[in-house]
């Protein structure tokens, strides 16, 4: 009789530890508890002790906290029809643990999959030079598109970054011949804008030398100076102007010649002299064969 007695106490012992353990649950600072009771939702319950009723309460837990969502690699075809891989990652949180779970099955693959189809159609919309330039204005149009659509489920996504965007050997190779013939371009325009501001600076120089005549004497001697410090070979510049009636000269001189020629009239030929007026025997022959 003892025996039984016994026994019937540690059942009961064991069931009332059981049924402690069932309905006493501790949830962390950064967790909440959502409990369905007989099928009905409750408030959410935690941080701390919870006790729940054994076989009619059911508690599920949910994160606060933010998670990090690696959206795999991407093939998108960009609108000027390239073909990238994409690879980006968001940050979300549950802000509502309640329709969290109640409004989708698994928030963390919803979440995954509307990253990723977000993802598709933006970039899909955008040029390569976009793409690659324009980051932080497609992570905020990305940011804004996948929480709109999470916003009913609980889920807050704070942030979605780009991470790597991977562009074909062929396309690098354009790119860089693009940017090698920008920088070239930059470098002419550059050029010509100098050489724009010296023939300026080379003309108000003029206009101050062309009042005062001494000026390019004084000129003209330190240009010497530099010459003769560098070379032991000096170079004299002589105007035009100075050799003019030289070459005025030299021309009034060979026409008087040629005047002199004319007027002395044709020179008697020496003995044995050919005459340069004869015809010669070639072109004699010709004649004879003609007539």
């Amino acid at each position: 009789m003892i025996a039984a007695i016994v026994i019937i106490l540690v059942v009961l012992a064991v069931i009332a530890v059981t049924a402690a353990g069932a309905s006493i649950r501790v949830l962390r600072e950064y967790e909440r508890g959502v409990v369905f009771r007989l099928g009905r939702l409750m408030e959410p319950r935690g941080p701390g002790l919870i006790l729940l009723m054994p076989t009619i309460d059911r508690m599920v837990r949910v994160s606060l906290r933010t998670v990090t969502l690696t959206v795999p690699p991407q093939e998108i075809i960009t609108r000027d029809n390239i073909p990238v891989r994409v690879t980006a990652v968001t940050y979300y949180k549950v802000i509502d643990p309640s329709r969290a779970v109640t409004e989708v099955e698994n928030v963390h693959n919803a979440t995954l999959q509307i990253a990723q189809t977000t993802l598709r159609s933006i970039l899909g919309g955008a040029d390569l030079d976009t793409l690659l330039a324009e980051r932080e204005q497609l992570n905020e149009a990305l940011q804004h598109v996948i929480d709109a659509q999470t916003e009913p489920w609980g889920v807050k996504v704070t942030t979605v970054e780009i991470r790597d965007v991977e562009i074909p050997d062929r396309m690098q190779h354009a790119i860089a011949r693009q940017a090698e013939a920008e920088r070239e371009r930059r470098a002419k325009i550059i050029n010509a804008e100098g050489e724009a501001q010296a023939a300026a600076k080379l003309a108000e120089a003029a206009d101050v030398i062309g009042r005062n005549p001494t000026t390019i004497q004084l000129r003209y001697l330190q240009t010497l100076r530099e010459i003769g410090g560098q070379s032991s070979t000096i170079v004299f510049p002589m105007p035009v102007d100075l050799m003019k009636p030289v070459f005025e000269a030299l021309d009034r001189s060979g026409s008087g010649q040629a005047s002199k020629d004319e007027q002395a009239g044709p020179r008697s030929l020496e003995p044995g002299e050919p005459d340069p007026l004869a015809p010669k025997p070639r072109d004699r022959a010709r004649e004879l064969d003609s007539q």
